[in-house]
């Protein structure tokens, strides 16, 4: 009897630890990784004229892939869909303009950040705007479940915040004149500007800066000590920087993305 109840407990112990297993043996074990990414958010997702991938975060996962020595899988998301792809294990990671922030924290962790992502509202030529309290009664456009939308639901009472699923239904709203007003990222202007010249979105309204960050599922302790080292390797050696640089024209603070890291 002692010896069948030391094998059960035996058994029951196994298959815990293998339910536990770290997804970084996972992912190694299959030689592949599957990272979500939004591809409708030019330059940081989109796809070229060839139909394919592109864009600072898709390069950001490809080097993130070459480096642990694994095939890229893009598991295409949304906004509103990031942190589910992770819940619902679609995903391993995901690289896809996610701040971090608190109450992401509580269902997900985050690696180090990666760059900066600073959060403006933007504005139509001639809109006369210049604080929160200058949106009260005005149709400002913003991404659902974005950092931008919690911002403004709390910051811009009066605001008619109109949400969009994702950034490129957002901008070509602006585009066509349904909204003046959106609230996204500074780096996302230039593009969404691009869709009708004559419409161009100027930055108004500094709102925050946010970090962005890698995103894995919780207690996961293996795979985040891997992709932290990786994160602090490359901002350091300048790949990171350079991604950054090539597709936004501008530079990622290095020195202060290391600090807050650790």
């Amino acid at each position: 009897m002692k010896t069948l109840l030391a094998s059960v407990l035996i058994a029951l112990m196994s298959l815990g630890a293998a339910a536990h297993a770290d997804t970084l043996d996972d992912i190694k074990k299959a030689g592949k990784i599957r990272i979500a990414i939004d591809t409708a958010i030019p330059p940081f997702g989109m796809t070229d004229d060839k139909m394919q991938p592109s864009g600072s975060d898709v390069d950001t996962a490809q080097l993130l892939a070459k480096d642990l020595g694994v095939q890229l899988e893009i598991v295409t998301t949304t906004g509103p869909t990031r942190i589910p792809s992770l819940q619902t294990n679609k995903a391993d990671l995901v690289v896809s303009t996610l701040s971090i922030t608190p109450d992401r924290a509580k269902v997900i962790d985050f690696s180090i950040p990666y760059a900066d992502h600073p959060s403006v509202v933007g504005a139509l030529k001639g809109v006369a705007i210049s604080s929160y309290a200058d949106l009260a009664g005005k149709k400002v456009a913003v991404v659902r479940g974005t950092t931008q939308d919690t911002d403004l639901t709390r910051e811009a009472k009066g605001a008619q915040l109109v949400r969009y699923e994702d950034d490129a239904t957002m901008a070509l709203a602006f585009a066509s004149g349904q909204v003046d007003i959106l609230a996204t990222a500074r780096s996302l202007l230039p593009a969404i500007s691009k869709k009708n010249p004559a419409r161009t979105a100027e930055s108004r309204i500094t709102m925050q800066t946010n970090y962005l960050a890698i995103g894995l599922r919780k207690d996961e302790p293996k795979l985040k000590a891997w992709v932290n080292d990786w994160v602090k390797t490359n901002l350091q050696n300048g790949k990171l920087g350079a991604i950054y640089q090539k597709w936004h024209g501008v530079d990622i603070p290095v020195d202060e993305l290391l600090k807050i890291g650790g």
